[in-house]
């Protein structure tokens, strides 16, 4: 993994000086998520005198955070929690609007802004659903206009759905949290009242079974050590050549290896009878698996084309099948059942030359996540998406240094993201507490210029 020389020297004194003065991009040194820290340091201020509000006041509060409605003018703020959920017109956005503009140059680094709204799609009022699609537009700008590492995203609520939901709580908790360190710009949709609180949040993963595709290295890797630390027991999948990197990984979460091709037929029966032998059960199933084979469509040829659909995508629909079939999979725990989570990419949702394989196969992931959605919900489980963006891994790493280095600050946080980053959104989005989300792809991008 290269080291981003910039980012250091912009964050000594000597060099923030001089980038400022040359007009160069400021990336911040971001907070991360430790197990140990607090969930964030300062006030945080709730905006919007509605019922929804209180409750989810009632949700920061008991994690002991110091809960204000107003700040005074030179008090430092970390986060700013906006509740639009009664606004019914665009003019209704005005107050908090404002008032959340006046808090902005009180951020703490690395401060976050959450936006919570209802879902534009349930109202057929052109009223209403201009006002919360004009949410959408300010809370994007505003991640933009973010500084010293700070992000903006948005809460998105089914139109009946109570605040006091365990997934609202979920999403609100894993947006305040240094695990969203490279989400910006986005949003997490809540549509349903499943999901569990952990009684523990440093182990909310505790007892269940995870197995990770594609885990002998990098963002993989990274899995399925997140999903260790927060409780997991995982079992990690690669081809046979990675063997011992996968059995080096695997020791090190006190995980089991599995070798096996994806791509074959009996894959997903071979990860199952896995699950049953060592663990009698199978809880979540990461789709981390995936390859590149780049070439302009011009000149493409079947064996590139054909070997990236069928492992990144073809693979995973017909493990999903096997997966689903199963009853060791397939099962309900009260109100949460299997969750799956697959790689996509922002190749998938912008594009990207010489990749039209790649971006079929992503898009395709995409796809299948929102169809299978469906599927998932009969048995109260979820499937979502996570798009990195620029991602500092071994495979970047052997980029030209001027297009690594391009890549690195056409985002809003003006570096690459981490492969811990990934798996932190990855480890949320399995958690009991997000069982209220699905169909969902999730960019874990900095906010990416590309693509929106």
């Amino acid at each position: 993994m290269a080291k981003d020389s910039y980012t250091h020297f912009a964050n000594t004194g000597f060099g923030r000086r001089i980038t400022k003065a040359l007009g160069l991009p400021q990336p911040a040194k971001l907070r991360r998520y430790s197990p140990s820290g607090p969930l964030i340091e300062g006030p945080v201020v709730l905006l919007g005198a509605t019922e929804a509000s209180d409750l989810i006041a009632e949700h920061l509060l008991g994690w002991d955070l110091d809960v204000r409605r107003h700040v005074g003018p030179k008090e430092k703020v970390a986060a700013v929690v906006a509740v639009f959920d009664s606004a019914h017109t665009p003019a209704e956005l005005s107050e908090t609007v404002l008032e959340l503009g006046g808090l902005l140059k009180q951020l703490k680094p690395s401060a976050r802004v959450i936006t919570v709204f209802r879902n534009p799609a349930h109202t057929e009022d052109p009223a209403a659903r201009a006002a919360r699609k004009g949410i959408e537009g300010l809370t994007r700008s505003l991640a933009h206009e973010m500084r010293a590492g700070g992000t903006a995203n948005g809460l998105i609520l089914h139109e009946d759905l109570a605040t006091a939901a365990p997934s609202v709580a979920g999403a609100l908790r894993f947006l305040l949290s240094g695990r969203s360190a490279f989400v910006s710009g986005q949003f997490i949709t809540v549509d349903s009242v499943n999901g569990a609180l952990p009684e523990d949040w440093t182990a909310p993963l505790s007892g269940q079974v995870a197995v990770v595709t594609g885990a002998a290295r990098g963002i993989g890797a990274a899995i399925a050590r997140t999903l260790y630390r927060d409780g997991a027991q995982v079992i990690l999948v690669d081809i046979p050549p990675a063997g011992e990197q996968l059995a080096a990984v695997a020791n090190e979460v006190a995980g089991t290896a599995l070798q096996v091709d994806i791509t074959e037929d009996e894959a997903g029966q071979k990860i199952l009878t896995h699950a049953e032998q060592h663990y009698g059960r199978l809880d979540i199933v990461v789709h981390n698996a995936g390859i590149t084979r780049d070439k302009l469509l011009a000149n493409m040829d079947p064996g590139r084309w054909n070997s990236v659909i069928a492992v990144n995508i073809e693979s995973q629909l017909r493990m999903n099948r096997a997966f689903l079939d199963s009853e060791l999979f397939s099962r309900t725990e009260g109100t949460v059942g299997p969750r799956i989570v697959s790689l996509a990419s922002t190749s998938g949702i912008a594009g990207n030359r010489g990749q039209t394989n790649y971006a079929a196969s992503k898009a395709g992931v995409i796809g299948m996540v929102s169809a299978a959605s469906a599927q998932l919900a009969a048995r109260h489980g979820t499937i979502n998406a996570v798009a990195p963006g620029f991602i500092e891994t071994e495979m970047t790493a052997k980029m030209p240094v001027a297009t690594r280095e391009v890549a690195r600050r056409l985002n809003s946080l003006s570096q690459g993201g981490r492969p811990e980053d990934v798996a932190e959104t990855i480890a949320y989005l399995v958690s009991p507490a997000a069982a209220g989300t699905s169909g969902l792809t999730l960019r874990v991008c900095g906010q990416n210029l590309v693509g929106a």
